[in-house]
């Protein structure tokens, strides 16, 4: 009999063991480890000015351990209205640890400034000046991967006057965060060149719009893949009509483009 309670608590003993060995190999399975690149790029739906300069002082991220970690390196003053065509500017090219990131923060400084009419104005930017303005992102980083952010800035529907005859502007960023994994984007150029021309696509309810450049090019980013109709919107006192061209496919993670159109 004491053979047998010994043997049973042998095997007893050993059991918990084995069962505390597979549940930490379980909590290991489960994190992340590792290391991901991320890029951060910004670049413009334009809007109706001569400029719009805004200072870009970090880019940060919520870290996988909870706090917010900076990978910004390339601050400056960015007129947003260059961004366009397919124009982007780098903010941010770093290493971070692999995991969930949750948001992401673009914190702005305040020498901030829009041209309308040949006109300057201090341009205020009241929420982001402090805390950052912060950008929903709800990706997990898998390591030894590269994630690609494009930040369109939609100045549209960003930059307000105030209340009265101030005079003064105020920016309350408009900004869709996209993934070049899983988003496209759409490329054409249109003659005649120098009719300014608005391109715009419905994308689950949002329009995402961007204007032509010099040279007749624009582009729409962030994408998801499906089939689309993209509407061309000459300005009005060219004369030309708009012009909507269907069957527009886009794949994840390529840039459709849709050569030269004429407008008619």
């Amino acid at each position: 009999m004491k053979i047998l309670k010994n043997c049973m608590l042998a095997f007893f003993t050993m059991a918990c063991i084995s069962a505390l060995l597979v549940s930490c190999n379980d909590n290991d399975d489960s994190q992340v480890s590792g290391t991901s690149k991320i890029t951060v790029r910004m670049t413009d739906a334009p809007g109706d000015y001569d400029e719009v300069n805004v200072e870009v002082v970090d880019v940060e991220i919520k870290s996988p351990e909870g706090g917010w970690m900076s990978i910004g390196n390339n601050p400056g003053v960015y007129n947003l209205l260059d961004l366009t065509g397919g124009v982007s500017v780098i903010l941010a090219d770093s290493i971070v640890p692999s995991g969930h990131l949750g948001q992401m923060r673009l914190i702005l400084g305040q020498n901030n400034t829009v041209v309308k009419d040949g006109v300057s104005y201090p341009l205020r930017t009241p929420s982001a000046q402090q805390s950052g303005l912060k950008l929903q992102i709800n990706q997990t980083l898998e390591p030894d991967f590269t994630y690609n952010f494009l930040l369109d800035f939609d100045v549209q529907h960003s930059v307000v006057v105030e209340a009265g005859n101030s005079g003064n502007y105020n920016l309350h960023p408009v900004i869709r965060v996209t993934t070049e994994a899983a988003s496209g984007a759409i490329k054409g150029t249109v003659e005649p060149i120098d009719v300014p021309t608005e391109a715009s696509v419905m994308v689950n309810g949002v329009l995402v719009t961007a204007n032509t450049d010099d040279l007749g090019v624009f582009q729409l980013n962030g994408i998801p893949s499906g089939t689309y109709a993209v509407t061309l919107t000459p300005d009005p006192a060219s004369g030309h009509p708009v012009l909507v061209v269907d069957n527009v496919v886009v794949v994840n993670g390529q840039i459709t483009n849709m050569g030269t159109i004429a407008l008619p």
